[in-house]
């Protein structure tokens, strides 16, 4: 009986691998979306039968066309190295810029405020106002942002975002009392919301899945320099130190704008609006090889055609999502992990920093301040670590180390107001350098738990596992969540250590930590090296 040449066990095993194993790579993709073929345009399904042809045409077909291998010298030599593609790297850091000025719009106030009590005689309850308050207004922006990074596409919207970047910090430096400062304040709230739905979604939708993380990652450490610049000009005269701080914010979104121009379009929204061509082009020049935008741009059109990604008004996008559980199991893990970034309190440490390392025993203003800009340090330098690590140890590892990191060092800061601190909360006469060197110490330690993972994956991830018809409005969301939660922090902090002591409210803090811990240990699976249109398979949410 004559044995079929594809079962003939003749055949070495590993030969038979090292023949079949091209095969199935290359018509794996045309396996995949042939399950949805009845959905797809007559272009992309010609598209597959082509690819299934050539793959046909590799298989062998007899036995004696595969001899035996007697040396491993005789081995094909291994493929050179990818090298990696620059190009999405300086797109995603020009969009990510307006990250700076998001850092400087939000914490501006911490060095403004007390030049602008002295020169405009606003109380202590405006200036708490005028602090928190941008990130309740950032909630127009970021639901805004959303509908026109939809509509506009992703690079007009950061181009938007710009604009509003140039007449907030304007209107402030003009600013003659607190009606026209809260105009101001309002302005650039819409601004940074902007920013923090639009700067990650470009981020990872221009950037290949090798380096997608790391790239999504670049906004969080553009927030740092504002530390610095504040303690600059903080000696400038009264009258003019508060209006040079912001004005120091009107210059750069010129020049930010005019970048954003030369960038391309994110590839997928061009495919959801039908221009598959340009699409083509821009995946070409941000992918490491021509056979990965190949593969990239056939699995874009798989969700967009298959999935209905690519028409269809936000209205029915929307009831389309409330029907399919693995949407809402997305949102509602989008939105705890925006909460949980928020609730834990890191805004309120970076921002009354002064006041809390005050209250633990630091008398000098000079070194107070001096301090605050260490947070700095320590924050970007933590994003930078978790930009190295986030494509190799992945996500879920960076965001566990985080906030069991964090939960440790809240219990540690709780645990020394607890110990020294007097009955009004504040450090007792007795406190010893070390004490308030220690409280330091845990202090920092929380902003580097923080800072290399909850704080830039919390983007990282909302970004990546949203499906493409909803990214922009669910990121809205999801950021919307974000400012809500700071904001109420912020404006909370003072009362709250006042009601239940500074220890009480670190304790509290630990707590939040130590429940999102739980949160991303039990629901978030890892998404390392996975392409954004493999989420949808992951999540179910096609």
């Amino acid at each position: 009986m004559t044995t079929s040449p594809s079962h003939d066990f003749r055949v070495p095993l590993h030969r038979h691998v090292i023949h079949v194993l091209p095969t199935y790579i290359v018509s794996r993709p045309a396996t995949i979306t042939t399950l949805s073929s009845t959905r797809h345009d007559t272009r992309a399904s010609l598209t597959r039968c082509s690819l299934s042809q050539r793959a046909a045409m590799a298989q062998p077909t007899d036995a004696a066309e595969m001899p035996l291998l007697t040396k491993p010298a005789a081995a094909a030599p291994p493929p050179p190295p990818v090298r990696r593609n620059k190009y999405p790297f300086f797109c995603a850091v020009l969009a990510s810029m307006t990250s700076i000025l998001t850092g400087y719009n939000v914490a501006v106030m911490s060095g403004a405020q007390i030049f602008m009590a002295e020169d405009l005689g606003i109380s202590d309850a405006q200036i708490e106002v005028l602090s928190g308050v941008v990130n309740i207004y950032s909630l127009a922006g970021a639901l805004l942002a959303g509908w026109t990074s939809d509509r506009l596409g992703r690079r007009l919207t950061i181009v938007l975002a710009n604009v509003f970047f140039l007449l907030g910090p304007l209107c402030m430096t003009l600013a003659g009392g607190y009606n026209a400062l809260m105009v101001g304040r309002f302005i650039a709230g819409i601004a940074v919301g902007y920013d923090f739905v639009i700067a990650p979604i470009y981020a990872a939708e221009i950037s290949p899945a090798s380096s997608r993380g790391l790239l999504t990652s670049v906004p969080e450490v553009l927030c740092f320099y504002h530390y610095v610049s504040n303690l600059a000009f903080s000696g400038l005269p009264a009258h003019l130190s508060w209006r040079v701080m912001f004005a120091a914010g009107v210059v750069p979104p010129v020049f930010l704008a005019l970048g954003t121009l030369t960038m391309p379009e994110s590839p997928r929204w061009l495919v959801m609006k039908g221009r598959i061509a340009e699409a083509k082009d821009v995946l070409h020049r941000t992918s490491d090889t021509a056979a990965e935008a190949e593969r990239r741009l056939l699995e874009i059109e798989d969700v967009v055609f298959v999935s209905g990604d690519g028409g269809g008004s936000s209205s029915s996008a929307w009831k389309e999502a409330a029907a399919k559980p693995g949407v809402r199991r997305v949102l509602a893990m989008v939105l705890t992990l925006q909460l949980f970034q928020q609730a834990s309190g890191i805004d309120s440490v970076v921002l009354y920093g002064p006041r809390i390392l005050a209250m633990a025993g630091v008398k000098s203003n000079t070194l107070l301040l001096s301090l605050n800009v260490v947070f700095g340090v320590a924050k970007a330098g933590s994003i930078l670590i978790a930009m190295a690590l986030v494509d190799r140890a992945g996500r879920r590892p960076l965001l566990l180390v985080s906030t069991g990191g964090m939960a440790a060092s809240l219990v540690v800061v709780g645990s020394l107001f607890a110990a020294f601190a007097g009955g009004d909360g504040a450090a007792a006469a007795t406190t010893t350098v070390a004490t308030a060197a220690t409280t330091m110490a845990a202090v920092v330690a929380y902003v580097v738990f923080f800072s290399m993972g909850l704080g830039p994956m919390a983007w990282v991830y909302s970004s990546e596992i949203l499906p493409l018809r909803l990214r922009g409005q669910g990121a809205g969301l999801g950021t919307a969540m974000n400012r809500v939660a700071c904001g109420v922090v912020i404006m909370t902090f003072i009362s709250l250590y006042k009601a239940i002591t500074m220890a009480g409210a670190f304790y509290l803090y630990a707590a939040i930590a130590a429940a999102a811990f739980v949160f991303v240990y039990t629901c978030l699976p890892e998404t390392r090296g996975r392409s954004l249109e493999d989420m949808e398979e992951l999540f179910h949410t096609k």
